[in-house]
């Protein structure tokens, strides 16, 4: 039998691998030293790329997956000092979008509100908080330069890893061996995820607790994904999208001049309160709702939405978020606004029609993102490899049963004292809307007993609200603000 070939040529701070096929080395590490200044206060650090197993309860690997770690040099007291575990969302999402854009050390070169510009690259991160934590951004099976083992086929168990339980589960056991091989097991830490990664870091926090007897201080959601809510339709998931519309029209001009006038924190607080006592009991009543109540409803919405009243009776007053993309400026430029976020504007071919013709927005991002992250860590971190970046990999079907995650967090934070969770949203963003994460935070815990380890902080952009200059600031200084409170050092976990 003809066996591969596979040579590796080793030299100080390099990794080059070749091989008859794409593939990484199983378990492999490459490390470099950079400097950055955060806050203006310059630090040198360490970071570390490279590739760890997943085993299965024979011990045998099933998949390999990619990291990248920071940890900042000349620290004192490494078992004192945070780390920060981060996850992207999707599902089938790689770390690249918080790893380069967010809290890492370097960022995309991008105009002050998040556009493209070329030529693409990085540059420094000047609101990193690698100031106060280590990190570690983490691409699950599949993403990024992440695989399972063997990559396609019949051999592959799917049910190990594409599913909301098999993910965490698995994922629980692969930051168990990254904290025993890096000696972190001290350490105050934390889980941040974005988007689906929300739903991720929720069903974490148990597993970490229950099977890994791990124990956080902190979770970070970043533009959460609650499946509770999302897609599943109804009276609750329709209403919660008008304060996202009223949001996204204030941003475009496109409300009356009563609302235009005020800024945007004077609004949204009106609409919320309306959008829970008055919208949600409407739409319950479906098609036994009064006439003339319905016609009031549909006002009130087309003066908080921008859109025509006649358009959101055809609905039946639920009004869907493709719709409102489409048609909110249909008559003002006829442009589409962007679902992740509706701060960005597309042309379709032509103005009729339900939805958009594309993400104006996502195909921004892919601009200036794939060629950053794969120049990055080949040229800068120094993981050569032929194997492609996958931006977004296959991971399809995934399996969204039993999805417990949302009582996963609640039974976490009362187990542990030291738990606490905050939530960042971007009020443009139209995909998990600022207000759904506000009411998945205020569902987590029905009691009401622990909603003072909550916090929510919301920005004037969309779902990666961290791309426009002022929010990857205001973002980052929230974040840091967040750990430095919860890191708990000398307090006695108790009630």
């Amino acid at each position: 039998m003809k066996k591969n070939l596979l040579l590796f040529f080793l030299i100080p701070g390099l990794l080059f691998v070749h091989s008859q096929e794409r593939k990484l080395p199983l378990d492999t590490t490459v490390t470099t030293q950079h400097n950055v200044a955060i806050n203006g206060t310059p630090l040198s650090y360490t970071a570390t790329t490279g590739t760890q197993p997943v085993w299965d309860e024979m011990g045998k690997p099933i998949a390999s997956l990619h990291y990248t770690y920071y940890t900042r040099n000349n620290v004192k007291n490494r078992a004192a000092r945070p780390i920060l575990f981060s996850f992207n969302g999707g599902p089938g999402s790689g770390s690249v979008w918080m790893h380069l854009a967010y809290t890492g050390p370097r960022i995309l070169k991008i105009d002050d509100e998040g556009y493209p510009v070329q030529p693409y690259g990085v540059k420094e991160n000047p609101y990193s908080v690698l100031d106060v934590t280590d990190i570690v951004y983490i691409n699950p099976a599949n993403t990024g330069y992440s695989r399972t083992i063997p990559e396609t086929g019949d051999d592959v168990d799917r049910d190990k890893f594409f599913g909301i339980n098999a993910d965490v589960k698995y994922l629980a056991e692969w930051m168990n061996t990254f904290v025993t091989r890096n000696n972190r097991w001290r350490s105050p830490k934390y889980i941040i995820g974005e988007s689906y990664g929300g739903t991720r870091v929720m069903g974490l926090s148990l597993a970490l607790q229950n099977q890994q007897w791990m124990y956080l201080n902190g979770v970070i959601m970043v533009s959460p994904a609650d499946y509770k809510v999302i897609r599943v339709g109804g009276p609750v998931s329709s209403a919660l999208n008008l304060p996202y519309y009223t949001a996204a029209a204030w941003h475009h001009k496109a409300l009356p001049d009563a609302l235009q006038g005020k800024d945007l924190l004077e609004v949204l607080p009106e609409v919320e309160d309306y959008t829970i006592n008055t919208l949600i009991p409407a739409i319950a009543k479906g098609g036994f709702i009064a006439a003339g109540e319905r016609d009031n409803v549909a006002a009130k919405m087309a003066y908080y939405s921008g859109l025509d009243k006649k358009d959101i009776l055809d609905h039946n007053l639920d009004v869907p978020t493709r719709f409102f993309w489409k048609n909110l400026l249909k008559q003002e430029g006829g442009y589409n606004v962007g679902r992740l976020d509706s701060r960005y504007l597309g042309i379709d071919r032509q103005l009729f029609g339900e939805g958009p013709d594309y993400s104006a927005e996502l195909t921004s991002w892919l601009h200036s993102f794939t060629p950053a992250i794969n120049y990055y860590l080949q040229e800068e971190l120094k993981f050569k490899t032929d194997i492609k970046y996958n931006m977004f990999g296959p991971v399809r079907p995934w399996n969204n049963e039993d999805d417990n995650t949302r009582d996963d967090l609640r039974q976490a934070m009362a187990q542990n004292p030291y738990l606490h969770v905050l939530v960042q949203s971007g009020y443009y963003d139209g995909a998990t809307t600022y207000f759904n994460a506000k009411y998945t935070m205020w569902q987590v815990d029905p009691s009401g007993r622990m909603k003072d380890r909550f916090d929510f902080k919301g920005y004037r952009s969309g779902h990666m609200m961290y791309l426009r200059r002022e929010d990857l600031k205001k973002a980052n200084d929230d974040l840091r603000d967040f750990i430095k409170r919860t890191t708990a050092i000398g307090e006695s976990a108790k009630y």
